[in-house]
C-alpha cells in the first residue's frame, strides 16, 4: 500500500473564479475599445495617422494580453513528500552531477564562485553520490586556485553544515546573514570555522588582485602545471583536473566521511574555432562528466546562484522517482531568487510574479521552460532521448560504473572530450545537448525537450532552493533584459517559433506561454508610440481619446484601471510592496523603450544579414559608491549611453507636453474644453509622475550617478525635434 502513495501532489491555486471574471470583463472592454477606434477614425488632416497608430498599438496590446492569459488561467502548486521518499528508497538513491559555469574571474569573482560550489557540495544527500563540476570558460589559473582552496576548506565546512543542520550552506551567505541560527552550534566552533573561511577568502582575493599564484602553492597540486605564460583565456588546451576523486586521503572530511567528487574543467579554446558560449561549456560538461561519474541526474546552477535549501535534491527526486508520473518528467525547474534586492526593488528585478504566478501557470500546461539555472535534468534527455512510455531509467548508472581506473587516465580521456574539434560533424548543439546559435540557449533547449514528448515540473518550495545576485545598477538591469528579450525574440522569429516548431507537439496553452517571452521585444514599438504620440497630441491640440463625458470613455478607463489594479494585487500577493510595484511599473516602461527596443533592432539586423552572436557576461560586482546608492534606492544613471538619452528624452517630452498642453487648454488656445483632453492629460500626467526620479537625476542630483549634462542637452534637442513631428 505504501508504495502506491504519491511522492508529490498537485493542487490548483485558488481565486481563479475572480481572476476569470475580471479577465472576461477586460476582454469585453478591449473589444469595445477597438470597436470605438475602428468606427471613429477622423478625417485626413485631423489626426488620422496618429489615430491609426493608436489603433495599431492598442490592437497589439490586445493580442499580447490574450497571449499572457495562458500563464494565468490555471496555475498549480506542487508539494513533495520527502518522508515517503526516505521510507521507500532510504539511501538507495541515484547519483547527481552538478554543473557550475563561470566565464570571467573579474566579472564573477572566484570567492563568489566557490561559495556556490561549497553550497552544492553540502547538500543533505549522500556525499559519495554527488559530483560537482566547475566549468571555467575563462581558463583562469586564479579560478583553479580558488577551487583548490575550496577543496581544502570543504573538509571542515561540510561536516560543520551537517552536524548542526545549518541553512544556507553557502559560507558567504551564512556568515553574512545566519537568520538567527548561530545558536545551533557552539560559539567556539563557529568562530573557528568562520576564521578559516575568512582567511581562505582573504588569500583568494589577494591572489586575484595580484594576478599571480605563489610558487610554493603551485607545489600543492599537479593541476597548476597546466598553465604557462602562453595560455590566454581564448587560446589554451583542454584542462580537466579531479581535485577530489572519492578515493585517497583528500577524499574524506574531518569526520572521516567521503567528500563529493570535485572536478575543474576548462574546455579547449582556439581563436579559429567558435566555442558557442555557455551552451558549449554545458555540452563539454555533459561529455566530461560521462567518463568520471556519469550520474543519471544533472543539476546546473549559475556561479552566483548558491544553494539555499539543502533538501533540493530530495525534493527533485520526489518527481523523478514517483511511480505514477515520474516517467513523464524530463526536468524539474526551480525559480530564480535574488538575495540582494532592496525593500522597494528600485530596478524592478523582483520576479516574484513570474515565479509564483506565470511559471505556476505554465506548470499546468505541460511544464515551465528551462531557464538555465536551478534545473534538474535527466541526463538522457540532455543527450537527445525522446519520450516513450516503455522507457525505464537506470537509476544505478554511475554507481556501478564508478572508476577503478587510474585518475590520470580518466583525466586524459576527459580532456579528449573537451577539445574544440570534438563536435565537428556531430549532432552536438543540434539534436544532442544544449542548443547552439541562440543567446538564450536554455529556453530553446527546454522547448525542444517538450517537443520530444517530455513534461517538466515547477517546484517552488517555501524555503527558496537557490539564491543569487540581481543587477544593482540600471546599466546591468538593461543589459540583462536586452539579452533576454533579444534571445527570446530570435527564437520566435526562427524555425523554433513555438507556434510552428511546437505545433501539434505541445498544448496551445504552452505554445502561448513560450510566446509571452518571445514577444517581449515586440512590445517596444507600441510602448514607444504610446508614451510619445498622445502627449504630443495634447500639446498640439489633437484629441486621441473620447471625451470624458462620453460613454466610450468607459472601456478605456475600465481596461486601464482593472489591469493596473490586478497587477498591483498580484504584486502584493507575491510579497512586493506598494512602492516596489510602482518602481516595477517605471522599469516596465524603461525596459520596453530601451532594452526591448535594442533587442528587437538587433534581432532584425541579424535576420537581414550575417552577424555574429555575442554573449556579454553580466558583472556580479559593483564599486562601493554604487553599492551604497543601491541600498539607498537611488537610481544609478551616470553614463552617456544611448539608453540614458532615450529615457531622458521621453521623460522630458512628457513634462513639456503636460505643461504646454494644459496651459494652452486653460488659456483657450485650442478652442476646446478640458473634457476633450482629460484622458490624454491623465496619461501624460501618469508618465510625468512615474518619471520623477529621472527629473531629479537630470536637474537636482549632483552625485556621480546623476544624468550627465550632455545627456540632458541631447534630450532637449530631441524634444525640440519631436515637436516638429506633425500629428496628422
Amino acid at each position: 500500500m505504501e508504495r502506491r502513495r504519491r511522492l508529490f501532489e498537485t493542487e490548483k491555486v485558488g481565486g481563479r473564479a475572480v481572476y476569470r471574471f475580471q479577465a472576461v470583463t477586460v476582454a469585453a472592454g478591449i473589444l469595445l475599445l477597438l470597436y470605438y477606434r475602428v468606427t471613429r477614425v477622423p478625417a485626413a488632416g485631423e489626426g488620422r495617422a496618429a489615430w491609426l497608430g493608436m489603433l495599431a498599438a492598442e490592437f497589439w496590446y490586445s493580442v499580447y494580453w490574450v497571449i499572457t492569459q495562458s500563464v494565468r488561467w490555471c496555475p498549480v502548486r506542487r508539494r513533495t513528500f520527502k518522508d515517503r521518499l526516505a521510507q521507500r528508497y532510504g539511501e538507495e538513491l541515484p547519483g547527481v552531477d552538478i554543473f557550475v559555469c563561470t566565464a570571467d574571474p573579474q566579472s564573477e569573482p572566484p570567492s563568489l564562485v566557490i561559495s556556490t560550489i561549497l553550497s552544492v557540495m553540502a547538500y543533505n544527500y549522500p556525499s559519495e553520490k554527488i559530483s560537482v563540476y566547475l566549468s571555467d570558460d575563462g581558463g583562469s589559473i586564479l579560478t583553479f586556485y580558488a577551487l583548490w582552496e575550496a577543496s581544502m576548506f570543504a573538509k571542515h565546512w561540510l561536516p560543520f553544515c551537517k552536524r548542526y543542520n545549518i541553512e544556507p550552506r553557502s559560507p558567504a551567505a551564512y556568515f553574512l546573514n545566519s537568520e538567527g541560527h548561530h545558536d545551533r552550534c557552539p560559539p567556539k566552533e563557529l568562530s573557528f570555522i568562520k576564521d578559516l573561511y575568512e582567511e581562505m577568502t582573504k588569500r583568494i582575493d589577494t591572489t586575484v588582485m595580484s594576478g599571480k599564484i605563489p610558487e610554493e602553492i603551485k607545489l600543492n597540486h599537479k593541476g597548476f602545471d597546466e598553465w604557462n605564460s602562453e595560455i590566454t583565456s581564448k587560446d589554451h588546451q583542454p584542462i580537466v583536473q579531479i581535485l577530489i576523486d572519492g578515493k585517497g586521503q583528500n577524499a574524506v572530511d574531518d569526520d572521516g566521511n567521503v567528500l563529493p567528487t570535485l572536478v575543474y574543467m576548462a574546455r579547449e579554446k582556439r581563436p579559429q574555432y567558435h566555442h558557442n558560449f555557455k551552451a558549449g561549456a554545458m555540452n563539454a560538461l555533459i561529455r566530461v562528466s560521462s567518463v568520471i561519474s556519469d550520474n543519471p541526474i544533472i543539476l546546473n546552477v549559475d556561479c552566483d546562484m548558491y544553494s539555499n535549501n539543502s533538501d533540493s535534491i530530495r525534493d527533485a527526486l520526489c518527481f523523478f522517482l514517483d511511480e505514477e508520473m515520474g516517467h513523464n518528467i524530463g526536468f524539474v525547474q526551480y525559480p530564480q531568487n535574488y538575495n540582494n534586492l532592496t525593500k522597494n526593488d528600485i530596478y524592478g528585478n523582483s520576479i516574484q510574479v513570474l515565479n509564483q504566478v506565470e511559471m505556476a501557470g505554465l506548470d499546468s500546461a505541460g511544464g515551465p521552460p528551462y531557464v538555465g539555472t536551478g534545473c534538474f535534468h535527466r541526463r538522457e534527455i540532455l543527450c537527445g532521448r525522446r519520450f516513450s512510455k516503455d522507457y525505464k531509467e537506470d537509476w544505478n548508472r554511475g554507481i556501478k560504473e564508478k572508476a577503478q581506473a587510474d585518475i590520470y587516465e580518466i583525466e586524459e580521456k576527459a580532456k579528449s572530450l573537451a577539445t574544440c574539434t570534438y563536435e565537428h560533424r556531430t549532432q552536438w548543439g543540434n539534436e544532442i545537448g544544449i542548443k547552439y546559435d541562440c543567446s538564450v540557449e536554455d529556453i530553446i533547449t527546454g522547448l525542444a525537450i517538450h517537443c520530444r514528448g517530455w513534461e517538466s515540473v515547477y517546484n517552488n518550495p517555501q524555503r527558496a532552493a537557490f539564491m543569487g545576485v540581481g543587477p544593482t545598477t540600471l546599466a546591468q538591469t538593461l543589459l540583462q533584459h536586452k539579452r533576454w528579450s533579444e534571445g527570446n525574440c530570435s527564437i520566435f522569429l526562427s524555425k523554433y517559433c513555438p507556434f510552428l516548431f511546437a505545433h501539434g507537439k505541445i498544448k496551445l496553452q504552452l505554445q502561448m506561454g513560450y510566446s509571452v517571452y518571445g514577444l517581449w521585444a515586440s512590445n517596444s514599438l507600441p510602448t514607444l508610440y504610446y508614451v510619445m504620440i498622445p502627449s504630443l497630441g495634447l500639446s498640439k491640440g489633437t484629441p486621441l481619446f473620447p471625451e470624458i463625458m462620453s460613454p466610450w470613455a468607459t472601456p478605456f478607463i475600465y481596461v486601464f484601471c482593472m489591469k493596473n489594479v490586478y497587477s498591483l494585487y498580484e504584486a502584493l500577493l507575491c510579497g512586493d510592496t506598494l512602492k516596489g510595484w510602482w518602481n516595477g511599473q517605471r522599469m516596465w516602461m524603461v525596459r520596453r523603450i530601451t532594452s526591448y527596443l535594442y533587442g528587437l533592432i538587433d534581432t532584425i539586423r541579424k535576420l537581414l544579414g550575417p552577424s555574429k552572436m555575442e554573449f556579454v557576461v553580466s558583472p556580479k560586482v559593483s564599486d562601493e559608491d554604487e553599492t551604497k546608492r543601491y541600498k539607498q534606492e537611488v537610481i544609478e544613471f551616470g553614463s552617456s549611453s544611448p539608453e540614458c538619452v532615450i529615457i531622458s528624452t521621453v521623460a522630458l517630452l512628457n513634462l513639456v507636453c503636460l505643461v504646454g498642453g494644459l496651459s494652452q487648454i486653460m488659456t483657450g488656445v485650442w478652442n476646446m474644453t478640458l473634457n476633450v483632453f482629460i484622458l490624454q492629460v491623465i496619461l501624460c500626467g501618469m508618465l510625468v509622475i512615474t518619471n520623477i526620479p529621472i527629473y531629479e537625476a537630470m536637474f537636482l542630483r549632483k552625485d556621480k550617478a546623476s544624468i550627465p549634462f550632455s545627456v540632458t542637452l541631447a534630450s532637449i534637442g530631441f524634444v525640440i525635434l519631436a515637436f516638429l513631428i506633425p500629428i496628422v
